[in-house]
């Protein structure tokens, strides 16, 4: 146990001063391995490493056969803790959205860690490649967003209609020729929100095929929840949580990369 909490992390950084302690008459913790590669997990919270493509949640009620993040992460407690299973959903990734994503092993951390978004005590950054070169380098964009959802998508708000604040900041991490590379900040977690912010501003995401121009060479859109960081909201600790930029998307950048050097 590490500072009186159960720790199933190999090759844990640990400061010189924590509470190690080894109990030879513990109960064996159960072998259970998620399909997905573990960024961070103790007894009540798992961030895990979601590949683009796989869905988070099932898509509509009464599809909870669909291969999910959630529905694998169910499967995994089961094996874990079959006498108590339990996992909760705390926020979402679009299917085509790669990196951290969190769920609850118990219902009071899904309520602890909704609190903390709800009170944007979530640090979540993404990197996103865009159509389009930001002036400044860097900004805020603050456009509330329509409740109403048609057809896949969702649209700034008009005047008067029924919308929800949202709030994205963008920072430029490197210029090309017709593009730009940003890290970006949520402030709030709409649907969609990072997506049609950018497009709104003139910036669509690569790849995206609703807000923007389908990419065949990429196959996907270039957006990716890159950290996850917050105060465990039961220890008081830091939790930061990086995800890899996946190879996919490495690679594309590092061929856009080569293409503006070799321009004359």
């Amino acid at each position: 146990s590490l500072g009186g909490r159960t720790v199933n992390e190999a090759g844990l950084d640990v400061p010189a001063d924590a509470d190690v302690r080894w109990d030879p008459n513990r109960k064996a913790v159960r072998h259970a391995r998620l399909s997905l590669p573990i960024l961070y997990t103790d007894e009540t919270i798992l961030v895990l490493d979601k590949p683009a493509g796989l869905l988070a949640v099932a898509s509509a009620p009464g599809l909870e056969d669909e291969d999910t993040a959630f529905a694998r992460v169910q499967e995994y407690v089961r094996r874990l803790s079959p006498r108590r299973p339990y996992a909760g959903i705390v926020h979402r990734l679009d299917r085509d959205t790669s990196g951290a994503l969190a769920f609850a092993l118990s219902p009071e951390a899904r309520g602890a860690l909704r609190n903390l978004f709800r009170e944007h005590r979530m640090d979540r950054r993404y990197v996103a490649l865009v159509r389009g070169v930001p002036t400044a380098d860097e900004g805020t964009i603050d456009l509330p967003i329509a409740e109403a959802y048609e057809s896949g998508r969702r649209h700034v708000a008009r005047p008067g209609e029924p919308s929800r604040p949202a709030i994205t900041h963008y920072r430029v991490r490197e210029r090309f020729a017709a593009g730009a590379l940003l890290d970006v900040k949520l402030e709030t977690g709409r649907q969609h929100q990072i997506r049609l912010h950018l497009a709104h501003q003139g910036w669509p995401i690569v790849g995206d095929p609703v807000y923007g121009v389908p990419d065949p060479a990429l196959g996907r859109q270039f957006l990716h929840a890159t950290r996850l960081a917050f105060d465990h909201p039961f220890t008081g600790e830091r939790v930061e949580v990086d995800s890899p930029l996946p190879g996919e998307l490495a690679r594309h950048l590092e061929r856009r990369i080569d293409q503006h050097h070799a321009a004359p």
